[in-house]
């Protein structure tokens, strides 16, 4: 009998994620301290030098664009627990059930839901106490946070597919860096796009990465919100369509 994708299945298998990372509170790391720690790194390390003195300044353009980076960051560690699952022959077990292939994949997605809602709240929140200060309304905060995490959400598939293909989590990691690095930095993230060299302009303009903070920038700050918001739906829109089937084809050939 053919297996089936319920939804109710992906739930259970969130629930028990999450069981699983109340268990190891030191998972959270990467969305709790370490936000805090990029916040004051960057602000009061750079902050003065890229703003010319005011770090104020520089921590209204700062935590939009963190908001993108610690999100790829953040994405890092779901490739890594779904590759050591599959190394301690967790999902052995899942094949015996009466569920769809993809039921742990997508369960260990919506898991993440509650980390990437965490993260958000912990880096406005700290932004806040040193005194940044959102320039719109509530209605668009809460477009920012759901934008972020939808944005998230998908970004994840790129972790899971590269947790699929690699051997070792550890591997994982090292994949991902070489991937996220590049474009957290080559965006504006930390600095405007106009001050770099027109080459690196044409990446930063269709990075993806760049596309979430600006819309995120506008849905906080105020300034032209459609086209922004527009280009990062279609970067979700591409990342599923391109990473979910061949993170779905890692998962079925690795068990």
């Amino acid at each position: 009998m053919k297996k089936r994708f319920s939804l109710r299945h992906a739930l259970v298998l969130a629930k028990r994620s999450l069981i699983k990372l109340t268990r190891t509170p030191e998972q959270l790391i990467d969305v709790t301290l370490q936000p805090v720690i990029f916040v004051t790194l960057f602000l009061y390390v750079f902050g003065g030098a890229i703003s010319h003195g005011s770090q104020h300044d520089y921590l209204q353009f700062l935590i939009p664009g963190l908001v993108g980076q610690t999100i790829a960051m953040s994405s890092i560690s779901i490739g890594q627990n779904m590759n050591a699952d599959i190394g301690n022959g967790v999902f052995d077990r899942f094949r015996a059930l009466p569920i769809g292939r993809s039921v742990p994949l997508v369960g260990a997605v919506l898991a993440d839901f509650f980390r990437y809602l965490l993260l958000f709240v912990i880096l406005v929140g700290f932004g806040y106490i040193l005194g940044f200060r959102i320039a719109t309304n509530p209605l668009l905060l809460l477009a920012a946070l759901g934008l972020s995490i939808c944005f998230a959400l998908a970004f994840a598939w790129v972790s899971l597919w590269v947790g699929m293909t690699v051997r070792t989590a550890g591997a994982v990691q090292g994949v991902m860096f070489l991937l996220v690095l590049p474009l957290s930095f080559a965006s504006n993230a930390f600095v405007q796009a106009s001050t770099m060299p027109g080459w690196l302009q044409a990446f930063v303009n269709v990075n993806p990465l760049s596309h979430l903070v600006s819309a995120v920038r506008a849905l906080l700050l105020g300034g032209p919100v459609a086209a922004q918001v527009g280009w990062t739906f279609a970067w979700i829109a591409g990342l599923l369509v391109v990473f979910f089937p061949l993170a779905l084809r890692g998962y079925i050939r690795r068990t």
